[in-house]
């Protein structure tokens, strides 16, 4: 069961608006990864399902997260069906993000209170998400889209809360970009976690580079 639900949630998102998204075979390294950003000021988490036994990982994590990061939010990304979503909320998910917008899983979502994150990537698509409850919405890819998208959506559905993921980078020019064309919060990937950052254990340099982006972003 779920630690956080959605208005948790969707509270540690506007106040720390910048969700990591990671994911890694081995629990120890993904471990070391949340704890890194939450040491940084992180306070949502989105762990991929990718790869085998993912879910497997992702429960060895949660675990982890409820004793060592707890005010932590760690959710799923990647989730494209219902089965999928309820596999991880049964271990813990706070929240589910996909790269696409899925009814079915809006439905399992909501019925356990908790949010769901679509991906979208027209105006089209963010208004039959919030038709089904979503409350944040994914721009989806965001190094495709742009945020001219992000600026001329908001102006007919000024009420939208927007999360890009996919081209965001910890650096001011990048965030100030997207925030000044209006997002409610950013995800981000490889470009806080590289991979010779990783190899090496580095975590240092994870803790400080969420440190820098969330204080871009204060901005």
């Amino acid at each position: 069961m779920a630690k956080f639900d959605k208005i948790s949630v969707l509270n540690k998102l506007a106040s720390a608006p910048m969700v990591p998204v990671f994911y890694h075979k081995d629990a120890e390294v993904a471990k070391a990864v949340v704890k890194a950003c939450y040491e940084g000021g992180v306070r949502l988490f989105e762990f991929t399902n990718r790869g085998d036994f993912a879910h497997e990982v992702f429960a060895e994590v949660s675990k982890f997260v409820a004793k060592e990061c707890p005010e932590m939010a760690l959710g799923v990304g990647s989730v494209i069906d219902a089965p999928t979503a309820a596999l991880y909320m049964q271990l813990g998910a706070c929240f589910v993000v996909g790269p696409l917008f899925n009814p079915e899983v809006a439905k399992v979502c909501n019925r356990r209170s908790l949010p769901y994150i679509p991906g979208c990537g027209s105006v089209s698509e963010v208004g039959f998400a919030q038709e089904a409850g979503c409350d944040v919405c994914k721009i989806f890819p965001g190094d495709v889209l742009g945020p001219k998208l992000v600026k001329g959506l908001l102006a007919p559905l000024p009420w939208s809360k927007l999360m890009v993921t996919g081209g965001v980078e910890p650096t001011e020019e990048n965030l100030n970009s997207w925030f000044s064309a209006g997002v409610f919060a950013v995800g981000m990937g490889s470009k806080l976690f590289p991979k010779d950052k990783v190899a090496a254990q580095d975590w240092a340099y994870v803790t400080a580079k969420c440190q820098e982006a969330l204080s871009y972003i204060k901005k």
